[in-house]
């Protein structure tokens, strides 16, 4: 599969077990440590997927999700929220701010590869997982 996927999570292991749960797919894998790295990642490279905690340092996901939607060259790369903030609350801010989907920590690997697919085409609805 011809694509990119940017992970930006500031946890080492989880990162890492992000990476090793998409690789399957064949897909290049990018990754930034905090919401100001990815954000220039993102630009950088206009990844085809962007896999993208909340809580992050330096800037939060949800300025890094705002900033990517403002800008006309990251407003349409799909954005999934992966995150341990697993309230509908949270779900519904990340669909009401543009993210693509929404999956939980921890997630099944499986559904992680299944939602970057389901992304990979370009017109998925927000989908929640977890």
């Amino acid at each position: 599969m011809d694509a990119t996927v940017l992970i930006v999570e500031d946890s080492p292991s989880v990162r890492r077990l992000i990476e090793v749960s998409v690789r399957p797919l064949g897909v290049t894998v990018i990754a930034a440590e905090d919401g100001l790295e990815g954000l220039a990642m993102a630009r950088a490279e206009i990844p085809d997927v962007i896999l993208l905690d909340i809580g992050l340092p330096g800037i939060d996901g949800w300025e890094v999700l705002r900033e990517l939607r403002a800008d006309p060259s990251t407003a349409n790369i799909a954005v999934i929220i992966v995150t341990a903030h697993a309230q509908p609350e949270v779900a519904l801010a990340a669909e009401k701010r543009g993210a693509n989907g929404f999956i939980t920590k921890p997630f099944r690997p499986a559904h992680l590869r299944e939602e970057i697919v389901a992304n990979l085409g370009g017109n998925a609805q927000f989908t929640q997982v977890g």
